[in-house]
C-alpha cells in the first residue's frame, strides 16, 4: 500500500490532480524556487573562481578544475539512485535532506585550506544537489494542477537559467571584494529559506515500505561515473589507452546492471519508463537537443576569435542573446503546452533551431556582430521554445508513482548530452575542425534528430489513454 507521509496529499489520491491548495502553493513554489538558486548558483559561478583559487591553495590550474569535475562526476551518478530513495521516503523528505547537506558542505567551504579537502566538501555537494535535483520535477508536479504543469516546469527552468546567467558575474564582483569562500556562502540564506517555508508546505507525495535497492544504485552510480570519468580523462589529455578502458569498464558493468534492472519491479535505472514512447522518445530528443547546444556554444567561440579574429569581449557580447532569447521564450512556450501538444511545440522549437544552426555554416567571409546576433538570436528562440514543452513531454507521462524517476531520468539525460557535448568539442578541435562550418551543421543534425523524437512521441499520447494521473501530452 502506498502511504501518505508528512499529512500532505498523495499525487494519486482523488483530487491531486489540482494541485496544492492556495496559498499553500504559493508558498511551496517560493521554496522550490529558492532551491533551484542553491543548487545552480553554487554549481556554476566557482568557474569564475579556479584561478583564484589555484593561486590561494597553492595549486596548478589544471589542478583546480578537478573542484568542477568532481561536482559534476557526482551528481551524473547519484541522480538516478537518490530519485529512487525519494520514492522510498518521500519527496519532501529527500529534497529537504539534500539541502541541507548541501548547505552544511557549503559553510565547511570556509575552513578548506587545501585542494583534497575543497575537492570533497564539493563531492559533498554534489550528493546534497543530486538529492534535492533528483525530486525536484516530481515536486513541482504535485505542487501545479495538471492544467499548469507546463508553466511551472518552465518558470522553474527560466530560474535556474537567470541564476546561471547571472552567477559568473555575481562570482567576479564578490571576489573583488571578498575572498573565494563568500562565492559559496553567499547562497546558503538561499537554502535555508527553502527549507523553512518547504517544512510545511511541501507535498511529501508517495511513498513505500519496499526496501532500497543498495546494489541496483551502487551499480547505477558505478556505471555512470566510470563512463563520465573516462570521458573527462580523455578531454583532459590522459592517456587514450586508460581513458578508453574506464569507459569500456563502465560500459560492461553497465550492461549488467541493465540486465538486472530489468527483473526489478521498481528500478534504480528507470527502464520500464524507457519502454514507453511517451518518455523515452522526448528523452532522446532531449540528449540530442543539448548536444547541439553544447557543440554550438563551446565552438562558437574559437570560430568567432580564431577564424574571424573577434576580440574576447566583442564574441561574448555575440553569444548573449542565445540565453536572453531563450529566457524570454522558455515561459511562453510552458504556457502554451498546457493547452497544446507539447511534442508539436517541441518540434516548431527545433525546426527554428535547425534554421539558426545551420545558417551558422554559411556566414559571410568577414561577418560581423550583426550577422552572429541574429543567427544566435533564431537558436535561442528554438531552443528556448523546445526544452520547457519537452519537458513537460517526459514529467507530465509519467505514472504517479514514477514521477521522481522520471524526473531524474531527464536530468541524467541533461548531464549526459553537456557531457557527451563536450567530448564532441574536444574531438572536433583535435581533427582540426572546430572552428569551421562542420560543427554547425553536426549541431543542426542534432536539432532535427531531436525534432523529429518530439513529434513522433505525440502519435502515442493521441492513441490511447494517459500514463498517468494527467492528461496526455
Amino acid at each position: 500500500m502506498q502511504a501518505e507521509r508528512g499529512g500532505s496529499v498523495p499525487v494519486s489520491a482523488p483530487g491531486a490532480a489540482e494541485g496544492l491548495p492556495r496559498p499553500r502553493r504559493y508558498a511551496a513554489i517560493a521554496a522550490i524556487w529558492l532551491g533551484t538558486v542553491l543548487t545552480t548558483v553554487d554549481g556554476t559561478i566557482v568557474n569564475v573562481a579556479l584561478p583564484t583559487l589555484a593561486r590561494d591553495l597553492h595549486v596548478q590550474p589544471s589542478e583546480a578544475v578537478l573542484v568542477v569535475t568532481v561536482y559534476q562526476l557526482m551528481l551524473m551518478a547519484t541522480l538516478l539512485p537518490f530519485s529512487a530513495l525519494g520514492q522510498r521516503f518521500g519527496y519532501r523528505t529527500t529534497y529537504q535532506c539534500g539541502q541541507m547537506v548541501f548547505v552544511v558542505a557549503t559553510i565547511l567551504c570556509f575552513f578548506a585550506k587545501n585542494l583534497p579537502f575543497l575537492v570533497l566538501i564539493r563531492g559533498c555537494q554534489a550528493l546534497g544537489a543530486a538529492a534535492a535535483m533528483s525530486v525536484g520535477p516530481a515536486l513541482i508536479r504535485s505542487i501545479y494542477p495538471a492544467s499548469q504543469l507546463g508553466r511551472g516546469l518552465s518558470l522553474n527552468t527560466v530560474i535556474a537559467a537567470t541564476s546561471a546567467s547571472i552567477a559568473p558575474t555575481v562570482g567576479g564582483a564578490v571576489l573583488a571584494i571578498a575572498s573565494w569562500p563568500w562565492l559559496f556562502g553567499l547562497v546558503v540564506p538561499f537554502g535555508l529559506l527553502s527549507v523553512l517555508i518547504g517544512r510545511k508546505t511541501l507535498p511529501e507525495g508517495i511513498s513505500r515500505n519496499s526496501p532500497y535497492d543498495v546494489l541496483g544504485a551502487v551499480m547505477c552510480a558505478a556505471t555512470v561515473g566510470l563512463v563520465i570519468s573516462g570521458l573527462e580523462s580523455g578531454i583532459h589529455g590522459s592517456s587514450p589507452v586508460i581513458s578508453l578502458a574506464i569507459v569500456i569498464l563502465g560500459v560492461v558493468l553497465g550492461f549488467f546492471f541493465v540486465r538486472r534492472e530489468l527483473g526489478q519491479a521498481q528500478p534504480v535505472f528507470p527502464v520500464d519508463l524507457l519502454r514507453l514512447k511517451a518518455i523515452a522518445l522526448p528523452c532522446l530528443g532531449s540528449l540530442a537537443a543539448y548536444l547541439a547546444t553544447m557543440i554550438l556554444m563551446v565552438t562558437l567561440p574559437f570560430q568567432l576569435q580564431q577564424r574571424f579574429h573577434f576580440t574576447p569581449a566583442a564574441a561574448g557580447a555575440a553569444l548573449a542573446p542565445m540565453a536572453m532569447m531563450s529566457m524570454v521564450v522558455a515561459p511562453v512556450s510552458g504556457l502554451l503546452s498546457d493547452r497544446y501538444p507539447a511534442g508539436a511545440l517541441g518540434a516548431m522549437g527545433m525546426a527554428i533551431a535547425f534554421v539558426g544552426l545551420s545558417s551558422f555554416a554559411f556566414l559571410p567571409a568577414a561577418p560581423g556582430q550583426l550577422d552572429i546576433v541574429w543567427r544566435i538570436a533564431i537558436c535561442g528562440f528554438g531552443f528556448g521554445m523546445f526544452f520547457s514543452p519537452n519537458a513537460r513531454q517526459v514529467v507530465g507521462a509519467a505514472p504517479a508513482s514514477r514521477i521522481a524517476a522520471a524526473g531524474a531520468l531527464f536530468s541524467t539525460t541533461r548531464g549526459a548530452g553537456q557531457t557527451l557535448g563536450s567530448t564532441a568539442v574536444a574531438a572536433l578541435l583535435a581533427i582540426g575542425v572546430g572552428a569551421s562550418p562542420v560543427p554547425a551543421l553536426i549541431a543542426a543534425a542534432l536539432a532535427l534528430i531531436a525534432g523529429l523524437c518530439s513529434l513522433e512521441a505525440v502519435r502515442p499520447a493521441r492513441q490511447g489513454p494517459s500514463l498517468g494521473d494527467f492528461p496526455a501530452v
